[in-house]
């Protein structure tokens, strides 16, 4: 195993963050850059997931917390195996070699690919309920509506996918945490105070949204692909188990408010993103949608980089400043015709956290301890755990795929 070229392709796999060199990160900072990568855009449709699954969901959503706190401790027991692993590809680069290096990066390049669309359709929805009726013209051809906003969002986040060095955008998005809590916030208000309430009952169960449901909660669960790199970078690696203790139960605290109060308020009447549904002429409304449009805006290109560098890394012309661009800009314009083609925010979420987030979050880092740790595979109760999430996470990745490309489908 060329593990020093591993290192060297570091950059590349994971999402990149801000260090200060020579020096390791404390406790505290490290549970900020763990909450940053489990505060996402996944917050705007738990409510949504709950109203799919019913209120028994929310035992599910535990669940779902629980099983990705323990696979992310076994991410870091196989850490343990080699002094030289850092990353999440490093891991399964030593467990099944360098497929098993390839297997990981794929998964998360794609999942990186795809919330970076994501992000496209969420600008295009909120803002077109901003500011409705909205378009223009180019060339006799009339472009309104999200479409038009999904345009004008690319064009924003474009000069920013240029940069190579990414540490301010990085402390920037860091804000993503805050913005998780001022959204919960405007929640509240606008069902207390502005008059909406908190009046809907609900149903106890529904089981045919209820893989959907299961599969947007493990995209909101998807921050293992930084969890190694988190690890790695901390003053005191001994500490990292409580990093992800505080981290899951602060976050799994943050969904779970959301998802009660968006379902009391709005019901079975919830759209794919909970801001879509909220009083637009509403102060406290527009602080949300606003709080929600700019965390995608400055996360874009953090999020492509991973891609973009891979790209560049392999090119002939790598050092090329003209061909980056070309690579970068090529990437957006992608992403673009992607979200204009399959605009459905909640169906591409479920997609990514059935299929995606499911095998990397759930099965590799399981698959990767068995394969590390010769004692985990003698009969007992860690043994039994591990099987029960590999049996439960194919027939989840399996069944939400399958439902969640059948709606894209369907609505296609």
């Amino acid at each position: 195993m060329d593990f020093p070229r591993a290192e060297k392709l570091e950059s590349q796999n994971e999402v990149p963050m801000p260090e200060e060199p020579g020096k390791g990160t404390s406790f505290l900072r490290t549970c900020f850059n763990g909450l940053n990568a489990l505060s996402g855009v996944g917050i705007l449709s738990i409510p949504y997931a709950l109203a799919q699954g019913g209120w028994l969901g929310l035992l599910l959503l535990f669940l779902v917390a629980i099983l990705c706190w323990y696979t992310g401790l076994l991410l870091r027991r196989c850490m343990h195996s080699h002094p030289l692993i850092k990353t999440y590809p490093d891991i399964g680069q030593h467990a099944f070699g360098y497929i098993g290096r390839v297997t990981v990066s794929v998964f998360m390049y794609v999942e990186l690919y795809l919330v970076a669309v994501e992000f496209l359709i969420l600008e295009g929805d909120n803002l077109n309920k901003l500011f409705p009726n909205m378009g223009f013209t180019i060339a006799g051809l009339k472009i309104g509506g999200r479409q038009a906003f999904v345009l004008l969002t690319s064009l924003v986040v474009l000069p920013t996918t240029w940069l190579k060095s990414l540490g301010l955008l990085a402390y920037v998005s860091a804000g993503g945490v805050l913005a998780s809590f001022i959204l919960v916030v405007c929640i509240i208000w606008v069902g207390a105070v502005d008059g909406v309430g908190f009046h809907e009952n609900g149903v106890l169960l529904n089981w045919s949204g209820m893989p959907t449901a299961i599969s947007m909660f493990a995209f909101c669960y998807c921050g293992h692909s930084v969890f190694p790199t988190l690890c790695s970078s901390m003053k005191d690696r001994s500490k990292f188990s409580k990093v992800l203790l505080v981290c899951f139960i602060t976050s799994t605290i943050n969904y779970g408010s959301m998802a009660i109060l968006g379902y009391l308020m709005y019901g079975e009447h919830l759209k794919s993103q909970v801001t879509l549904n909220l009083p637009i002429k509403k102060f406290s409304s527009k602080i949300a949608i606003y709080t929600t449009l700019i965390n995608p805006l400055t996360k874009y290109a953090i999020i492509t980089a991973p891609i973009a560098n891979a790209i560049e890394e392999k090119s002939f012309f790598k050092d090329s400043r003209p061909l980056s661009i070309l690579i970068r800009t090529s990437i957006v314009i992608s992403t673009v015709i992607v979200a204009l083609t399959i605009p459905f925010f909640g169906y591409v979420m479920a997609f990514i956290g059935s299929f995606l987030s499911v095998t990397a979050s759930m099965l590799l880092p399981c698959m990767c301890y068995l394969k590390l740790n010769k004692a985990a595979r003698k009969f007992g109760l860690e043994l039994v755990i591990i099987v029960a999430i590999l049996v439960a996470g194919s027939f989840l990745g399996v069944i939400g795929t399958f439902i969640s490309v059948k709606q894209i489908v369907n609505h296609l």
